[in-house]
């Protein structure tokens, strides 16, 4: 005897509330997981939806677990995902600031500078991202 086909069955309201997050949601992601719930309320079984869009059996029951324990937010991505910025704004700001302005012309030994006096590894790129977020919030770089 093999195991019993886990099912969803949707409320209206739950319906439309994963309808419309899947249809004006800005995060791919979430649209994604509210189509697998959707699909899911539709009867089809795990494996017919992860050929549908490319993914595993076990991902399509985990975020149907997920939904069952925290509804529709258990959905989101939570916050903390990702790689953590080398720069904090807070932190380095005047420090990258000052060493820039000494070696305005000559960003790569700005670069060799900066990583000595705070002990970070970064490439010139990451170093030309920090400083154009740090024009872009307004006061230039001057």
């Amino acid at each position: 005897m093999g195991r019993k086909a886990k099912t969803l069955k949707l409320i209206e309201t739950a319906r439309l509330e994963l309808n419309q997050g899947y249809k004006h949601s800005t995060s791919p992601q979430f649209s994604r997981r509210c189509l697998i719930l959707l699909l899911k309320d539709k009867e089809l079984t795990s494996n017919d939806i992860g050929e549908l869009l490319g993914i595993t059996d076990q991902s399509v029951n985990n975020w149907v677990k997920r939904y069952e324990a925290k509804g529709i937010a258990g959905l989101k991505t939570k916050s903390g995902q990702g790689r953590k910025p080398i720069f904090n704004k807070e932190e380095d700001e005047k420090r990258v600031r000052a060493i820039v302005k000494k070696e305005r012309q000559r960003l790569k030994l700005a670069k060799e500078e900066i990583e000595q006096k705070c002990g970070k590894e970064f490439s010139l790129i990451t170093l030309k991202r920090f400083l154009k977020t740090l024009s872009a919030d307004g006061n230039g770089f001057g």
